[in-house]
């Protein structure tokens, strides 16, 4: 693997002048080479249990993963904090409650919170459970008020979590804010407005305090709708273009390969990032694509595939300046332990 860190600056003309000698030098050395952008680095490898369809969120500069399958009929309940800086993964207290898989996780200030999921012997669950680092305890809050249902999606904003779409024998596209610090009872409110398709398995992210929503499958086919959610407008929900080749313009001929399910999604630098996951029929995807909220445009030529084993249901974290991946699975028999985080303004020769 070779990386050559990309260098910006303003403030002399230091900087302009190294990276003309690195391209100089580049052109001189390797004439024939090409280069494609983003390296993946290998980080220090999950210490649990290898397993997929687990539950994530991060705080600071922190990943918590909590849960998932191990493909021996065993449910997990136990807990990994991942320090981002440090790159080293410390057990915390197991969850209580139902252990289980496919569950959603989501952050609001400085405590993560774990919802719904799946267990063989009570099926579809909506209980709630919050998590405080600084106390490594968990404490249950209000049931989640949509009702029990897996692969849903989550996501925080400020002072609120938000929880919709999934499954529960029918495909769902409800939405939920969750407010920690309402009585028990009412922390759970229905958000209305989302006019988009009904999923399981999509993804969120969030710039600026808008989250995004993407990816996923209903009724066995892919999802290509895409909307953006700001809690502070008078009309929350904005229908963006559609991931599809629509346009005569050719800056969308190839986006039929970014709509997916089961995929994980990062920013870095008010950029977002979307990588891994599957087609509705079943193939597996190692190209990732980056959405700018500037021009509503994703770019996805000349990028470096993930370096990893492809997978789905893996875990990411994100910090707004890095992205984590780890864990994950593949068929019915592969799980992952293994971590990855892109470097999206490296590149690697072909």
């Amino acid at each position: 693997m070779t990386g050559i860190e990309k260098t910006v600056t303003n403030r002399s003309g230091a900087g302009v002048l190294v990276l003309c000698a690195i391209l100089f030098g580049l052109c001189a050395c390797t004439e024939d080479a090409s280069y494609t952008a983003g390296v993946w680095y290998r980080r220090s490898d999950f210490d649990g249990v290898a397993r997929t369809d687990a539950a994530g969120f991060t705080i600071g500069n922190k990943g918590y993963i909590c849960g998932g399958y191990n493909g021996k009929t065993t449910r997990l309940a136990d807990t990994w904090e991942y320090d981002i800086d440090n790159d080293w993964w410390t057990q915390r207290a197991d969850m209580p409650g139902t252990v289980r898989n496919a569950a959603t996780g989501f952050p609001v200030g400085n405590k993560g919170y774990i919802t719904t999921g799946y267990n063989p012997d009570q099926k579809y669950l909506a209980d709630t459970w919050e998590y405080d680092p600084e106390t490594n305890t968990w404490r249950q809050m209000d049931d989640f008020k949509g009702g029990a249902r897996y692969y849903a999606l989550g996501f925080g904003i400020d002072n609120y979590g938000y929880v919709g779409t999934g499954y529960n024998d029918n495909y769902l596209k409800d939405f939920y804010r969750f407010d920690p610090t309402a009585a028990a009872g009412s922390q759970w409110t229905i958000v209305n407005g989302f006019g988009g398709q009904k999923r399981q398995g999509g993804t969120a992210f969030v710039i600026d305090g808008k989250a995004y929503v993407c990816g996923g499958q209903n009724n066995n086919s892919d999802v290509s709708d895409f909307w953006r959610f700001d809690p502070s407008a008078a009309t929350p929900w904005t229908q963006l273009r559609d991931i599809a080749n629509t346009s005569d313009d050719d800056y969308d001929d190839d986006y039929t390969s970014i709509v997916r399910s089961y995929g994980v999604s990062f920013v870095i630098d008010g950029k977002a990032y979307l990588t891994l996951g599957s087609t509705a029929g079943g193939s597996y995807y190692s190209n990732y694509w980056i959405y700018d909220p500037e021009t509503d445009l994703w770019e996805g030529d000349d990028l470096t595939a993930f370096e990893g084993s492809t997978r789905i249901h893996a875990v990411c974290f994100s910090t707004g300046i890095r992205g984590i991946i780890a864990t994950g699975g593949s068929g019915s028999s592969s799980y992952f332990d293994d971590t990855w985080e892109l470097k999206p303004y490296e590149y690697e020769e072909e």
